[in-house]
């Protein structure tokens, strides 16, 4: 058996001791789960091992209402971040200068489409998976994507990685740069991945005794490299560091790096002193426990309504009453009708119903569905009061949308750009970007950036009304005059999200607005033309001493 491996083992200290510290944390989450999420309510105390496959984990969910608004929850967050059907974010340049050349904007708009080529690719699994992560957010207020290359073929691969298995820390700025992924792995799979040479004699093992299926703990360390030197040009020269290694033997399976940071993740809401963040459903665990208990208790009264107790007299003459349709039970009654069998009486279930009620409406707000509802409750509103609630809307979610765009949005598009262009899927940079060192910034599209950017376009529409009015008034057009057309239609079209593709450069304008010109210098010509002929007339008529005609 091979000797463990000194970095190895300081690894595996380092990685017991963080999890050491999250036991309050991952008893709150399988809480949470087995009342929202109930097929991963078990993830938390299989310590990386996937649990028994198929296993009942409903028990303790009475009430579906969290669960249903952890769905909307996840829908929520795509529809304003990440929807689909739209290219929610672009790459511009972060100098102003870079933007006024033609040749640069062409490119950030070229490797904006391929992020999303390769993004969106059959293959690449980003949708299902950025789902997940927005619902871990909801259910544990932390999710956790890795992004990494396709091994078969030139493209990206996004995989949600459970909060159970992943354990992370900040760096003095509270940024997250160390994570340690604790994960399965059958034997064939180390061996895919690593090859036979390094999986280890256990594994080599399992694999030639047709065990290839049994399950070896693997733990993936990603941290900053202590001795980064950016001049070397081999992993070693990333700044940061990657190690495999099988936890057992403590022995290294794959050492490598990476430039840009693998595990992107979101929080919801951090508190002080917690790595960690704290979701919807931690806010509102009491609510949702106290509905499920409620529920218990509606059940067993709308049970005890539908087939109630009966209370029968000790000394009645009634046997067993018998509860068959259309039975005659003999003795129900005295002679002179006095009914002798009464039913247990089972309280109100309005009230019930109310208290559930008002549970639900305090889930659903924390989930945001409320907020969304209001669109659907009242279809009547004016296009001026579907604009005020939309922004509304907007002010509610801007602190959560903000914190997912610089947490785990802004991280992903990073490590997205960095495989893309190692796997030379980008085009090549314009000189003039190469000499800036291909600086670039990401601006978002999603529905609510682009609302909360429109109140520029917004504002300009506003003035130039107002300008109309007192050109109308004045009949002087020249408070139009005030307005740089050139630049705020660019403007315009760019926080509309048209595509520089679409728009004609400054020398296509020039070209149109001399043809132009030269159009209205023709028609002018010709609108002259028989006036100039009858002056003409007139003057060669007067040469020749004839009156003219």
């Amino acid at each position: 058996m091979a000797e463990p491996n000194p970095i190895a083992v300081d690894i595996c200290k380092d990685f017991d001791q963080l999890r050491g510290n999250r036991g309050n944390l991952e008893s709150h989450c399988r809480e949470i789960a087995e009342r929202i999420w109930p097929s991963q309510s078990n993830l938390f105390q299989s310590q990386g091992q996937y649990p028994t496959q198929g296993e009942k984990r409903t028990q303790f969910l009475f009430d579906s209402t969290a669960a249903n608004a952890l769905n909307r929850f996840g829908a929520i967050m795509d529809s304003m971040l990440t929807p689909r059907n739209a290219k929610w974010h672009r790459l511009v340049p972060s100098n102003p200068a870079l933007k006024k050349d033609r040749q640069v904007r062409l490119w950030f708009d070229e490797a904006t489409r391929l992020i999303f080529k390769y993004r969106y690719a059959p293959n690449a699994n980003f949708a299902s998976q950025n789902q997940r992560v927005y619902k871990s957010l909801g259910a544990y207020g932390t999710g956790v994507m890795f992004i990494d290359q396709l091994r078969a073929e030139p493209g990206l691969r996004y995989r949600n990685i459970h909060l159970a298995e992943i354990y992370f820390s900040e760096n003095h700025q509270g940024i997250i740069d160390k994570a340690y992924r604790y994960y399965g792995m059958a034997a064939r799979q180390i061996k895919q991945m690593f090859g036979d040479v390094v999986a280890g004699e256990k594994v080599k093992a399992a694999c030639d005794n047709n065990r290839g299926e049994q399950t070896f703990m693997v733990l993936h360390c990603v941290k900053p490299r202590d001795d980064y030197d950016a001049r070397i040009m081999t992993y070693k020269g990333m700044p940061f560091v990657s190690y495999y290694i099988l936890y057992d033997d403590k022995t290294i399976l794959s050492e490598g790096g990476y430039t840009k940071f693998p595990y992107p993740t979101g929080r919801y809401e951090q508190e002080p002193g917690e790595v960690y963040g704290r979701g919807p459903a931690m806010d509102v665990l009491p609510a949702i426990k106290t509905l499920n208990e409620e529920k218990k208790t509606f059940l067993k009264q709308g049970h005890r309504t539908a087939d109630p107790v009966l209370l029968l007299p000790d000394d009645g003459v009634m046997d067993t009453p018998s509860m068959r349709p259309g039975a005659a039970n003999w003795g129900g009654v005295t002679s002179d009708g006095k009914v002798l069998v009464h039913t247990l009486p089972v309280g109100r279930l309005d009230i019930t119903k109310e208290m559930m009620d008002d549970e639900r409406m305090v889930i659903n707000d924390a989930f945001l569905v409320t907020l969304f509802q209001i669109l659907v409750d009242t279809p009547t509103m004016t296009a001026t009061e579907v604009l005020e609630r939309t922004r509304e809307k907007g002010i509610l979610l801007a602190p959560t949308i903000g914190r997912q765009q610089s947490e785990y949005l802004g991280p992903s598009i990073e490590r997205e750009i960095d495989l893309l262009s190692r796997q030379g899927l980008l085009p090549p940079m314009p000189p003039l970007l190469k000499e800036a060192q291909g600086e670039y910034k990401v601006e978002y599209d999603s529905p609510l950036s682009r609302a909360q950017r429109a109140e520029e376009a917004a504002g300009l529409a506003r003035t130039v009304e107002m300008a109309l009015n007192a050109v109308n008034i004045t009949q002087d057009p020249s408070p139009l005059d005030l307005i740089n057309w050139d630049v705020a239609m660019r403007d315009i079209a760019d926080i509309q999200a048209v595509p520089e593709r679409w728009l004609n450069d400054e020398n296509a304008v020039a070209i149109i607005r001399q043809g132009r010109q030269k159009q209205m210098e023709i028609a002018q010509a010709t609108q002259a033309a028989p006036g100039l002929a009858a002056v003409m007339k007139a003057g060669m008529a007067q040469q020749k001493g004839a009156p003219a005609r």
